[in-house]
């Protein structure tokens, strides 16, 4: 479960107010001028009537079916983003502009319909296909395009769209040259070609009355409670972190020493966003992966010496890459 010992004391004041009575707003708060760029983004791309509202909720997401982007509540209140910074990292100005592509990505599915023609189902398979959470990418595979942490375009169908929307939509991204001679790139010259036929015409959902699914206003549950409902149960997949690797990795004696725990704090979002982009194993897992061995670190008094710090780190990256792929295909981060 979260322990919020060492979250910012300020943002500890909000743990037992019901985030509906927060008064949180998207209008005023930095969310806005990340709403506005992608209003801009899809203007320079010629869409002239698609612009989908975005309200705040509960994670990153669109309902089902609906036209509307929600955008997660913490990122509209510089106390909440500060409390889920400490607890689960917090999305930077790169990433909030990734995931809103993304979302805009479904939103333009849904508006339009597309997942109900004949031409998008043979490019991106079946819209009813079940949904699941824990999904084994191929890695590499060229069928897909790469936008989001992980091979997220493998997930769904819906997901494959939304994910080659957002790639066509990124300004610069140079899809037709990074692209060339991969599968992937008959689906984004779709997306191209239906944004054309489609920039001057009326969704056939409307928008202004999409349904939203669980705004702000009605999230009655606590700061407190939400961050411990969202916690998953990893406990059990944790027990297994081997040790004697972190004594090949790690050092108790040297000159100029740095503890191990610390070292892995300083670099602990890096390393998360890396593995999570190339492994594709869920983000909260390689975070507390990288917690546990910091922690396990702390109790064997391993250290880091300054002088080899960045060759530690690469040593750092590879092991737990190995123990995620470990995850990705048996299961567990070591074989018992």
């Amino acid at each position: 479960m979260h322990s919020f010992e060492h979250t910012p004391p300020e943002a500890r004041e909000l743990l037992s107010r019901p985030i509906r009575d927060l008064g949180l707003r998207l209008e005023g708060s930095t969310l806005e001028k990340y709403v506005q760029q992608l209003y801009a983004e899809l203007a320079a791309k010629g869409l002239a009537l698609f612009r989908p509202a975005v309200y705040l909720s509960d994670e990153w997401a669109c309902p089902d079916r609906e036209p509307i982007i929600g955008v997660p509540f913490y990122l509209a209140d510089p106390k909440i983003a500060a409390l889920e910074r400490a607890l689960n990292d917090l999305e930077d100005e790169r990433e909030i502009l990734m995931y809103l592509r993304h979302e805009a990505g479904h939103a333009f599915n849904y508006a339009y319909l597309l997942y109900e023609t004949k031409e998008w189902l043979e490019l991106f398979g079946p819209f009813d296909r079940p949904y699941l959470e824990d999904y084994r990418p191929v890695p590499f595979s060229r069928k897909y395009v790469r936008h989001i942490a992980g091979w997220y375009a493998q997930k769904h169908p819906d997901e494959d769209f939304a994910e080659t929307f957002a790639v066509w939509l990124t300004p610069g991204s140079d899809w037709k040259r990074r692209y060339a001679g991969w599968s992937a790139l008959r689906k984004l010259q779709y997306v191209d070609r239906i944004a054309r036929e489609l920039a001057k015409t009326p969704p056939r959902k409307a928008l202004d009355v999409a349904i939203r699914e669980l705004p702000v206003e009605e999230m009655r549950s606590t700061v407190e409670q939400f961050y411990r409902e969202h916690q998953r149960d990893e406990a059990a997949i944790m027990g297994d972190v081997p040790d004697a690797e972190l004594e090949d990795i790690f050092v108790r004696k040297g000159e100029d020493l740095m503890s191990a725990s610390a070292f892995l704090l300083e670099h602990r979002k890096a390393i998360v966003d890396k593995i999570t982009y190339w492994t594709g194993v869920r983000r909260s897992l390689i975070r507390r992966l990288i917690e546990t061995i910091g922690r396990r670190a702390r109790e064997l008094q391993l250290s880091v010496e300054r002088k080899r710090e960045s060759q530690t780190l690469v040593e750092v990256v590879a092991f737990a890459t190995t123990l995620a792929m470990n995850y990705l295909t048996r299961g567990g981060f070591t074989e018992h």
